[in-house]
């Protein structure tokens, strides 16, 4: 894919929208191992470009000039014939028919673009007119674009995308690993409560990394198809657990509320994903999403825990508990501390499940430790 096309992808810094939601809805359609994939390669293959309009309503139909109006089953087959025919073909939007080819579509003219060929310069205006994806297949350029609320997508052959999508999962693996030492080292700071926001910020900022580079490869299997099956089972491995965690952490160390400073959990959570690349590898821009004042002394600030982390480490413990506890003792140290008497006077915690949490808070305990020295 170009440079000026991967620039412009959705969810590059964790965020999401309708066009970005409509361009990966749109991307799977035309995926490897679709029908609709089939038709526009045997297209390509034929030499005879092609112009399509995924959706019909009655703007798309306002659009149109001349053509056919035929209303027959979708078949790869018959769409490469069709688009032998001068002008668009017309889908519907569940892609299971063709509505109309050898159709004009004359938009309006006014709409900004900065495409340069005939076919393609319709296709962005269209797509920016009608709320359809519109595809746009070259035939002197013998590409494939795909045009979605004025984004633009050239699809490329899966063994291309495989060999980018395979580079981003090194580099996941090799983040989740960091991620995974600076959240043990987080665990065994915890125990010994010597937790500063220093800390916090690392194992947020590692969180956010991993998420982001998910994020991409995430879209990698959603324009590979079929082909992107095992890439989703690798993705999904090494990405389990990484977005409960890091809300975890948030409502581990987001700050009580004063009258300058109330950030609550899900802003932080915001604020974290809106952050730049560039702003999210200073540790003092984390630590100000996360609620802190940022500046390089506050990141050398004590803080302890609430004890949402490590409590839900603790086996087949409900959220619910695990908030009351929180509640109820107030943060993680006195936790620790707490026998399973003092654990039974919460409600919903019975004897055996006050002695789970006792039992299960002294192991992590001891792990966390002993990984750390040992």
């Amino acid at each position: 894919m170009a440079a000026n096309d991967r620039a412009a992808a959705p969810g590059k810094s964790g965020g999401s929208s309708a066009a970005d939601a409509l361009m990966r809805a749109s991307l799977s359609a035309v995926a490897p191992g679709t029908g609709l994939r089939d038709g526009l390669e045997r297209i390509l293959r034929g030499n005879t470009g092609g112009l399509l309009v995924l959706g019909m309503d009655k703007t798309v139909e306002s659009l149109c000039t001349g053509g056919f109006v035929l209303d027959v089953e979708f078949t790869a087959t018959r769409l490469r014939e069709l688009c032998k025919l001068d002008g668009a073909l017309i889908l519907d939007k569940d892609l299971t028919k063709i509505l109309r080819a050898g159709v004009q579509l004359v938009p309006d003219s006014n709409i900004p673009t900065e495409e340069t060929g005939t076919r393609h310069r319709t296709a962005d205006r269209v797509s920016k007119q009608v709320n359809f994806p519109v595809v746009s297949v070259s035939q002197s350029m013998r590409l494939i674009a795909l045009y979605v609320d004025g984004q633009r997508r050239v699809l490329e052959d899966s063994a291309a995308i495989l060999s980018r999508a395979n580079q981003a999962l090194a580099t996941l693996e090799r983040y989740k690993l960091r991620l995974d030492e600076v959240a043990g080292t987080l665990s065994a700071l915890e125990i010994e409560d010597l937790v500063t926001v220093r800390d916090v910020s690392a194992v947020s900022q590692r969180l956010e990394m991993v998420r982001r580079i998910a994020t991409e490869i995430a879209e990698y299997v959603v324009e590979l198809g079929t082909d992107g099956r095992l890439l989703s089972l690798q993705l999904d491995e090494l990405i389990a657990g990484v977005e409960p965690e890091r809300e975890l952490v948030v409502k581990d160390y987001v700050p009580e509320p004063t009258a300058k400073r109330n950030r609550t959990v899900p802003e932080a959570l915001v604020e974290l994903d809106a952050l730049p690349h560039a702003e999210l590898l200073e540790l003092t821009t984390v630590a100000r999403a996360l609620g802190y004042t940022g500046s390089p002394e506050t990141l050398d600030s004590a803080v302890s825990p609430r004890g949402y982390r490590l409590l839900a480490k603790v086996p087949r413990l409900p959220n619910t508990v695990i908030d009351r506890l929180v509640e109820h003792f107030g943060g993680l140290q006195k936790l620790l501390a707490a026998s399973v008497d003092d654990l039974q006077t919460v409600d919903g915690v019975g004897e055996a499940r006050a002695r789970s949490v006792r039992e299960g808070l002294s192991r992590l305990a001891e792990s966390s430790i002993l990984e750390r020295y040992v």
